[in-house]
């Protein structure tokens, strides 16, 4: 393809993003909101738990010798959701029955708290990561018309067209990669709230076997 040609497509490339970014925007209501993904700030509850109502005590999770420790490694996604469940259920073996509800719901707020918070900065992030896209559109879009329009000049140097126009492919390169992982990105909260309601599941399965004895 030639150059002149590329070019233009590169500049077609990057007008593309904003028309996109504002049929998101009127989907989600909201201008910095880049995914399909509906956004949803902060996760209630009564979202992921489906058990009695949490004592008050629960709140004090991070009080708690061990559960911690534990809310941090259930929470990682590194760890399979399978081997997570087994160490709910080993942590609540290992409990003492008169402190089994009480800690096992400390549990449950400790991974609502943690969870809720880490999805909630990751959405800040994509926000973040939205702006900057968009800010690299416009600057792209300039450069790609600067170019076109300085290669219909008759005494343009051609030197300084060839460098601009490889600069320009390398940017936009960057920004297509850049679109892709925001792709990626944009399912991260929707994977945190997943695992927070397996995670809560799976303590609500064990107490309630646990008040049935």
């Amino acid at each position: 393809m030639r150059k002149t040609s590329l070019v233009r497509s590169l500049a077609l490339a990057v007008l593309l993003l904003p028309a996109a970014g504002a049929a998101l925007a009127a989907m989600n209501t909201d201008p910095d909101w880049p995914c399909i993904q509906r956004k949803v700030p902060e996760l209630s509850l009564g979202q992921i738990w489906n058990g009695p109502d949490l004592p008050q005590t629960a709140k004090d999770w991070a009080k708690d010798q061990e559960i911690p420790a534990l809310v941090k490694e259930l929470a990682a996604r590194r760890v399979p959701i399978a081997e997570a469940e087994k160490q709910i259920r080993d942590f609540a073996t290992r409990l003492p029955a008169d402190q089994k509800n009480d800690r096992m719901t400390m549990l449950v707020q400790g991974l609502f708290d943690y969870m809720n918070a880490e999805r909630s900065q990751v959405i800040s992030g994509i926000a973040r990561y939205a702006r900057k896209q968009l800010e690299l559109a416009a600057r792209l879009r300039k450069e790609a018309s600067e170019v076109d329009a300085l290669r219909t000049k008759p005494d343009a140097d051609v030197n300084e067209v060839a460098l601009r126009t490889d600069r320009l492919i390398w940017e936009t390169r960057i920004f297509e990669e850049r679109v892709q992982s925001l792709t990626y990105v944009c399912e991260v909260p929707t994977l945190i709230e997943q695992r927070l309601y397996a995670l809560a599941k799976a303590i609500s399965e064990i107490l309630r076997i646990a008040n049935s004895e």
